[in-house]
């Protein structure tokens, strides 16, 4: 189905990005927004709902006053407001709108964590169309009255349910309750959980809901490869099949920010143009390296879950996951940075044996179905060396004069042979050298020794024979503002179960441990992997792993919580290195 009728400047942007039908995410809400309703739309990212609400707010900010033309009035206080929970989300939605409004003179002004807030400030005041922003920040700038809301026509809140997992709902009130009552609100949100269906019902109008089934495949444009590895090649691997697809762009992901310095500097020393991108890394650092990935100056991205979203690379056409994901959910984010606007991608898994059978639960829940094989060999690189070479600017562009006359020089004191030797010697030398790796194939044991699998914190049914309670453990701890009345509602929110069935909470310094009643653990780590934010993941604890108690005081051990306890208490304590996933908020706003 084309695109509905369109102001003139906007069905131009959309021709000349090569947009020929919308999505059904597109489609629905474009249809939607012609009775000027307000919207819950519950859409996976990835579904094209940036363009949905660009165009779906495009007459409301037009207006009919623009005549012919259809240009925007000239900038002054915002006509809209769109709300995203990262800064990098933010950023990614600021781009998208740029393009689709600049034939209609759209100035579109982006305000998030990290930036300098008196730049966002000036251009503000010199005014602007639409503005973009963090919760935290567009609160700020509010309550400066830096942001007039006043004549907002259109606010869009993306991601919804991911702001409330991060704890934004008070900055989130805060900003719809200073805008207009008769504005137009969009919600989109990947799941509709009762406390978004609650915030619905608080600031829109007769809202109209809206759910868009995601694909029941993994997408069509990705292709999936499942590479099996020994454990310490894992680098070696990354190497070898970067060298292998030799693409444009590549985003090799790891799961902690140490991980991503250490593979940086390795891919670095071998030869590699290598950025990086963890949250350790400032605002302005993370605008630095993803503009060297689009000018071409790197090609390599090793990156963290979280410092990754929103990246939009058009050149990216590899996806390597040299940590395995967490979930299924995140599998899919990671690899939905490729294969995006009908081009192709990949997207390959390192597995070693000692985790296959996890890696294939998530396909299973991901509905993909990779292909298996070991590494890419130094052999089989040298024989692509070998195919490319041929093909490289270099034999293709005519010689010049003294080109011709320095092939005389070496012709008469060199033969063809080893001249075409030395050519390829010298070619090689521009490249970084493939490594020995080797396959492990398929990982059964010898006779004789035991096949049983070794612990696997997201097995179902190891969990359950775990015993009669199970304890977890949650990458949030008392620096993310972790508490009991805020984690309860979350845990059995995504983890499909009652508060009866959580038992004891203990929160720590980076981490919280709860327990889970056995029966329902299995059900609980199955849930909790299929729903919501990949920032914030749990592992079951295998063995005796309940935190050890302190001495008693009165009330019971401390430190301890539990959903009937009188009061909620809480015990800090140092642990293990910080993992890069931290979407509580610390100090400050994003």
């Amino acid at each position: 189905m084309p695109f509905p009728t369109l102001p003139a400047p906007l069905a131009r942007a959309l021709s000349e990005r090569g947009y020929a039908d919308p999505t059904p995410v597109q489609a629905a809400v474009l249809e939607a927004a012609a009775g000027a309703r307000d919207l819950l739309v519950s859409a996976q990212t990835g579904s094209g709902k940036t363009v949905a609400y660009g165009l779906a707010m495009a007459n409301m900010l037009i207006g009919p006053e623009a005549g012919e033309a259809e240009m925007l009035p000239p900038p002054g206080a915002p006509l809209a407001l769109v709300i995203a929970p990262t800064r990098e989300l933010a950023l990614q939605v600021q781009r998208e709108l740029l393009w689709l409004y600049a034939p209609a003179g759209g100035r579109v002004t982006a305000c998030v964590g990290g930036m300098d807030p008196r730049r966002e400030a000036r251009m503000m005041a010199d005014g602007t169309h639409i503005v973009v922003g963090t919760p935290g920040r567009l609160r700020d700038h509010l309550e400066r009255r830096n942001l007039d809301p006043t004549n907002l026509r259109a606010v869009v809140l993306d991601e919804a349910d991911e702001m409330l997992d991060l704890g934004f709902r008070e900055d989130i009130e805060f900003i719809l309750s200073a805008t207009p009552p008769e504005r137009a609100t969009y919600l989109f949100s990947a799941t509709l959980p009762k406390a978004i269906e609650a915030l619905a019902e608080r600031y829109q109008r007769n809202a109209l809901r809206l759910a868009i089934k995601g694909e029941s495949k993994g997408h069509a444009d990705i292709a999936y490869r499942a590479v099996r590895i020994m454990p310490r090649e894992t680098e070696h691997v990354v190497l070898n099949l970067l060298r292998e697809a030799d693409a444009p762009t590549a985003i090799v992901f790891c799961n902690t920010r140490n991980a991503v310095r250490h593979l940086q500097a390795s891919l670095t020393e071998r030869g590699f143009s290598v950025v990086a991108l963890s949250g350790e890394l400032g605002q302005g650092e993370r605008n630095a390296a993803l503009q060297a990935l689009r000018d071409g100056r790197a090609r390599v991205c090793v990156a963290t879950d979280v410092a990754a979203r929103g990246i939009d690379l058009p050149s990216l056409s590899l996806v390597i996951h040299a940590d395995l994901p967490h979930d299924a959910e995140v599998l899919q984010h990671r690899s939905g940075r490729t294969g995006r606007a009908g081009r192709k991608g990949t997207s390959v898994l390192l597995i070693p044996n000692s985790r296959r059978r996890r890696a294939e639960q998530m396909f299973a829940i991901a509905k993909v179905s990779p292909e298996w094989s070991g590494p890419p060999s130094a052999d089989d690189i040298r024989k692509l060396d070998g195919e490319r070479m041929l093909s490289d600017p270099l034999f293709s562009e005519p010689p010049a004069e003294e080109d011709v006359a320095l092939a005389g020089t070496l012709l008469a004191s060199k033969t063809p042979e080893e001249l075409a030797a030395l050519l390829a010697r010298v070619y090689r030398t521009r490249l970084p050298a493939p490594e020995e790796v080797s396959d492990p194939g398929e990982g059964r044991a010898p006779r004789g020794v035991s096949e049983r699998p070794p612990y696997d914190p997201m097995n179902p049914e190891q969990i359950a024979a775990l015993g009669p309670a199970v304890w977890f453990r949650l990458n949030l701890g008392r620096r993310d503002n972790a508490d009991p009345r805020r984690l309860l509602p979350m845990l059995t929110r995504r983890g499909g179960i009652g508060r009866q069935e959580i038992g004891a909470i203990r929160i720590f310094d980076r981490e919280t441990k709860f327990e889970i009643r056995g029966n329902a653990a299995a059900r609980f780590a199955e849930a909790f992997a299929r729903n919501g934010s990949p920032e914030i993941q749990v592992e079951a604890l295998a063995g005796d792993a309940a935190p050890a108690e302190r001495k008693s005081a009165p009330g019971g051990p401390k430190g301890f919580a539990s959903p009937r306890a009188g009061k909620h208490q809480r015990h800090a304590e140092r642990s293990g290195p910080r993992s890069e996933s931290k979407p509580g908020r610390n100090t400050g706003r994003s």
